[in-house]
C-alpha cells in the first residue's frame, strides 16, 4: 500500500516526495475533489494525506469519508505554515468521540 499527499503548496509536496510519498498540488475546490476521488478509487493507495487548509474546503465530505471508508485512511496534516487547529484539538476529539474527559 502506498501513501499519497494532496497539498496546497509545492513545499509540502516536495517534502513528502523526499520521504517517498507521491502527491499532487491543488488550489481550488474542484481540483481538491478530483484529487480526492482519484486517490480513494486507486486500490494501491492505503493512506491519503491532505493538508488542513484543503480539508477545510470540504469538511463534511472529509468527515463522512473518515467514518465510512475502510480504505484508504484519510489524515489531515499541517502544511509548512503549521496547524490551523487549536492546541486542545486531540483532547476535544477524544471527548467528542468517546465521551472521556482528559
Amino acid at each position: 500500500m502506498k501513501m499519497f499527499v494532496i497539498s496546497d503548496n509545492i513545499d509540502t509536496k516536495t517534502g513528502m516526495r523526499l520521504a517517498g510519498v507521491d502527491g499532487v498540488v491543488v488550489h481550488n475546490l474542484d481540483e481538491v475533489t478530483k484529487a480526492l476521488d482519484s486517490a480513494i478509487n486507486n486500490q494501491d493507495i492505503g493512506i491519503v494525506l491532505i493538508t488542513e487548509k484543503l480539508a477545510t474546503m470540504l469538511p463534511k465530505r472529509i468527515a463522512t469519508l473518515k467514518i465510512s471508508l475502510s480504505r484508504p485512511l484519510l489524515i489531515e496534516i499541517p502544511d509548512r505554515h503549521g496547524s490551523y487547529k487549536d492546541g486542545d484539538y486531540i483532547t476535544r476529539y477524544i471527548r467528542d468521540a468517546i465521551g472521556l474527559k482528559i
